[in-house]
């Protein structure tokens, strides 16, 4: 069901100390999906082992926002794979143009971690995208291939499958983004998908998942979700209210 399920998740970012958290999933956990969504949930690190806890056995796939490329070591303030192995998750959320912009995320530093997290058994979930300045200057497409070659560079074939990849146009983020249209996003993920089957072959570039996010609502997500190249959609504050999410999730594939 995963490779040809609609994946609908939410970072929780910094929001949702310990106490919200464990009480989120908690509600999520006792929620029916639709069969053909894959539902995921990423919350802070003061949360992950809670929040993995409480949603054992659910359908809803856990996922940390970020880590560290090496198991161990004098890295203070950072988090390895295997810490997050450690509490559960399965997913690792990498290369977030928040990450890009404030902490010094190259696209050298997501590799290393999207290999790392594979070693672990973890699926990193790798975003992409282009700044407002890319987009007007009409260089999005090289922008995506240029991310999107080098985070999977030495992925083995076997391994690229494993791998989500969420387009986030760093214009359509955060509150002040604005929804792209959808002859855009269709173009993009269309172009997306040209380049993985190109480095990885047909079958294996053609099993990636590519998710759209960037002022994804419940009015907007399925017109998304409905496009050949889209599989699903990676939301920010519209899903992070448990109710909303739940409903987003149903409205793609009503």
């Amino acid at each position: 069901m995963e490779r040809d399920a609609t994946w609908v998740g939410t970072s929780w970012k910094m929001n949702k100390g310990p106490s919200a958290a464990a009480e989120a999933a908690d509600r999520l956990a006792r929620l029916s999906f639709p069969a053909t969504i894959q539902p995921f949930v990423i919350p802070p690190f003061t949360s992950l082992k809670d929040v993995c806890d409480n949603l054992s056995g659910s359908r809803v796939i856990v996922g940390a926002q970020n880590m560290h490329w090496e198991d161990s070591g004098a890295w203070t303030g950072e988090i390895s794979p295997v810490m997050i192995s450690e509490c559960g998750a399965e997913l690792v959320e990498i290369g977030h143009s928040e990450r890009r912009t404030h902490f010094g995320e190259t696209d050298w530093i997501v590799n290393l971690k999207v290999h790392s997290a594979l070693h672990h058994g973890l699926r990193p979930l790798v975003c992409i995208g282009d700044t407002a300045k890319e987009y007007s200057h009409d260089v999005t497409l090289e922008t995506l291939a240029r991310q999107l070659k080098i985070a999977l560079h030495g992925v083995s074939e076997q391994n690229i499958p494993r791998v989500l990849i969420a387009y986030e146009p760093v214009w359509a983020i955060g509150a002040g983004g604005r929804p792209a249209d959808v002859p855009f996003i269709d173009k993009a993920h269309n172009h997306l998908r040209s380049v993985l089957i190109n480095l990885a072959g047909l079958e294996a570039g053609s099993a990636v998942r590519l998710l759209y996010g960037g002022s994804v609502t419940q009015d907007n997500a399925a017109s998304y979700s409905r496009l050949q190249n889209v599989n699903g959609v990676f939301v920010g504050r519209a899903a992070w209210n448990v109710d909303h999410f739940h409903a987003l999730a149903e409205g793609v594939v009503a």
